[in-house]
């Protein structure tokens, strides 16, 4: 059995549907599907992994709010943060230097499984997770080539948001509304905004049509959704904020459950042996909202990228002249 067929059986195994609360059972929509509909958001900030001052999974009420709000000092000296007046605004916010809850818990990192908490890397990928983090901690730009408009990346050109899965932004700019048919599952995020028509099958379509938010199919198994993607883009495999490789080649898997009336649990794995040499689980929890699914207006990346590729063709002039 070749290496990417037994990491895809280690990841059915590793993103088992999560145990519910015995007194707790999904509802159930006219089509008798978990009903999952509605509007779901986040509201914290959660790193991927676990951090060098801080291994534990959960933390204590106190504990996570000492924690979060030194996170948030933290993201606030990010070199591409600097002139970003958003940043001032949510470190203005004490409701946004909460960290996650999950099941009850407060959770200082996405990836539960390994259990040390660190994505599962090859030596030379890990490597260039450094090098990126580095240079988004002393650049204003991330590290994305300047060769035309074509190899920068979707989400900058706001042919992407953060609906492109698997989705590891958490900040409460991004809501998402589901909406369930007997066909399909519709997942709109506002941030974006994007679109995703997913439909029931287990047969993914030709990757030579897949768009920017990739190739997905959707199953049940019992009260979760899963989804499974194939065929993004080759030229958004990284993923900043928090850093993630998700490579043209990989597949990724996306499970939601409702665990209560008004929280539901998402997780989440990029399956792909040339980068990763094992499966892993991230996982965080939306909550239902009350507010609407809003217009998104970007534009700021099509406005910036004159900017963009003239400076980097002037960098290119200057080292000639050397």
């Amino acid at each position: 059995m070749n290496p990417l067929s037994l990491m895809l059986m280690a990841a059915a195994l590793l993103t088992g549907a999560p145990a519910l609360a015995a007194d707790y059972h999904a509802p159930r929509n006219a089509l008798g599907q978990p009903d999952l509909q509605g509007i779901w958001n986040t509201h914290f900030f959660l790193p991927m992994e676990a951090r060098p001052d801080m291994p534990s999974l959960t933390l204590s009420e106190a504990e996570a709010t000492a924690y979060a709000r030194k996170l948030n000092a933290e993201a606030g000296k990010l070199a591409i943060f600097a002139q970003d007046p958003e940043v001032a605004e949510i470190r203005a916010d004490p409701g946004r230097s909460d960290l996650a809850i999950v099941k009850g818990q407060r959770r200082t990192r996405q990836v539960v499984q390994p259990a040390d908490g660190m994505l599962p890397l090859t030596p030379g990928m890990r490597g260039q997770m450094r090098f990126i983090e580095q240079l988004l901690r002393t650049q204003t730009e991330p590290p994305f080539p300047k060769d035309d408009p074509e190899v920068r990346p979707n989400w900058e050109r706001c042919v992407v948001g953060w609906g492109q899965p698997p989705i590891a932004s958490t900040g409460d700019i991004n809501p998402r509304q589901i909406v369930q048919t007997k066909d399909a599952v519709v997942i709109l995020t506002e941030y974006g905004p994007d679109l995703r028509i997913i439909p029931l099958t287990d047969k993914h379509g030709s990757l030579s049509m897949a768009g920017p938010l990739g190739d997905a199919i959707a199953r049940w198994e019992g009260d979760t959704l899963v989804v499974e993607t194939t065929g993004l883009p080759a030229k958004d495999a990284i993923r900043p904020f928090p850093t993630l490789f998700v490579p043209q080649s990989a597949k990724v898997i996306e499970r939601y459950t409702r665990v209560s009336k008004t929280e539901l649990l998402y997780q989440y794995t990029v399956v792909d042996p040339s980068i990763y040499t094992a499966p892993w689980l991230a996982e965080y929890s939306l909550f239902a909202s009350s507010r609407p699914i809003y217009e998104f207006a970007c534009h700021e990346g099509n406005y910036s990228l004159p900017n963009i590729l003239a400076g980097a063709r002037a960098d290119e002039k200057a080292r000639a002249k050397k």
